[in-house]
């Protein structure tokens, strides 16, 4: 089922190695599949479908990995060093007042618990994989989505025994994992909330439904609440409450959809965990990013460059002095000159919505954004990492084979409490670079396996 590819993606880099998986079925199959699987998680119709897993060697897998979790510690050192407590944390930041809300009042437990949920957002550039952003939250994507798509190539690729031509990390059971050791450390029952709304996953409730389905048959107590129904999460007998659980849901989402975050309060402050904390949007603004792009005074000799390894050049845009390689710039100045080179991104920010490619845009235009920006002072540029590409069978809408393409992925390893648990991948399916977004730019999007 594998076969090598290496001499014809000549456009593609060593790291992905030279190997793939052959589709195992045909086209109209694996669509079925594909899409009987990912039905009714709000997902949006997707034109362009992957024929098999993206395949990594083992090698390349387990770097993914092993840079998530040692850049993570950094990135929450760095966030977490900002200020002394969460009301100068959120002054430095210049967090807005949205965010300003659902801290539980123990600012060590606010710490502990802030990165037990983490996917950075990684592409592979001319000198290997870079770190493009910190997604850290209960709400990332990721674990559901790849748990879909694995189902549908297990039952593709499995021998008669069971066994897979693959390795890979199970999302699912990893989470179980955190929650059942996460239960252990705090002295509680294994009792877990999953809090969401099927509001915010088109007035479904299938996404909850699979995650609530694996918990319970795996050791675990756990329920789906939507946020008018998590008082009977706290507001109970000791022996029914759910002292622990998912916050899966941001609070722009939920603004958006006018859903109100005050019971999610009062449950916080009834004694409920939910992870990751609030401080988890700290640890996600690419402000930190900046700060520990530039470099950080506590930072030793090996710290420092596996920061300039992994993360591209990153500033905190404002009207000041950095330094560019051995040089003094003048930063404001730099990134109006240097558009093609840069890429300019809000501090917080979901989908892509937020972020401007300069090289995509008009001189002009970029002036105005960069200086708007640096204004702010919440926002950072940072260079422009021209992707690598590796080769994917893809199926197009109708199609009655599989089609080979050149695809340039974004990378999400999922850490759970510190644990890989699988990679998610994100692409343009028609070979396309730019913003690459599921819901954003409805782009494609597979699970990623190691051989």
């Amino acid at each position: 089922m594998l076969e090598d590819v290496g001499g014809a993606a000549a456009s593609g880099h060593p790291w992905f190695g030279g190997l793939r998986l052959r589709p195992a079925a045909g086209a109209g199959t694996i669509r079925g599949m594909l899409r009987e699987e990912i039905r009714d998680i709000g997902y949006p119709h997707q034109p362009l479908l992957p024929a098999a897993p993206m395949v990594l060697p083992r090698a390349s897998y387990a770097e993914l990995f092993r840079a998530t979790a040692a850049l993570t510690d950094l990135v929450r050192r760095t966030a977490l060093e900002s200020a002394a407590t969460t009301a100068g944390r959120l002054a430095a930041y210049g967090m807005p007042q949205s965010e300003h809300r659902l801290f539980v009042a123990d600012q060590f437990t606010e710490e502990r618990y802030a990165d037990c949920v983490v996917r950075p957002d990684v592409v592979i550039g001319p000198d290997g994989p870079r770190f493009l952003e910190f997604n850290v939250s209960g709400a990332l994507g990721g674990p559901v989505e790849t748990h879909c798509r694995m189902e549908v190539w297990r039952k593709l690729y499995a021998d008669g025994q069971g066994r897979l031509p693959f390795a890979h990390h199970d999302a699912f059971a990893v989470r179980t994992r955190m929650f059942r050791d996460l239960s252990t450390e705090l002295g509680t029952a294994p009792r877990i909330a999953l809090l969401g709304s099927a509001r915010d996953q088109g007035d479904c409730t299938r996404y909850f439904d699979m995650q609530i389905d694996y918990f319970n048959s795996h050791g675990l107590t756990a329920r789906f609440f939507e946020p008018e129904d998590l008082h009977e999460a706290w507001d109970c007998p000791p022996h029914l409450r759910h002292p622990i659980g998912l916050r899966d849901f941001t609070i722009p989402d939920w603004d958006e959809l006018g859903i109100d975050t005050a019971p999610v309060q009062a449950a916080l402050d009834n004694g409920c965990l939910l992870v990751g904390t609030q401080t988890s949007t700290f640890l996600s603004s690419k402000l930190t990013m900046g700060m520990l792009s530039e470099g950080r005074p506590w930072m030793s000799a090996a710290e420092r460059a596996l920061v300039d390894t992994y993360l591209p050049w990153t500033r905190v845009l404002s009207e000041r002095w950095t330094t560019r390689g051995g040089s003094k710039v003048d930063l404001v100045r730099f990134a109006s000159d240097h558009r093609e080179g840069l890429v300019l991104k809000e501090g917080l920010g979901m989908s892509g919505r937020q972020v401007v490619i300069g090289c995509r845009t008009e001189q002009g235009a970029w002036e105005a954004a960069v200086a708007a920006a640096a204004a702010t002072g919440t926002s950072v540029v940072q260079d422009f990492v021209e992707p690598r590409t590796c080769r994917l069978a893809m199926i197009a809408d109708g199609a009655d084979e599989a089609h080979d393409a050149d695809v340039a992925p974004v990378l999400g390893p999922l850490l759970f409490g510190g644990r890989p648990a699988g990679v998610f991948s994100r692409f343009l399916g028609d070979g396309g670079t730019g913003i690459v977004s599921v819901l954003g730019t409805r782009s494609s999007d597979d699970c990623v396996v190691a051989v």
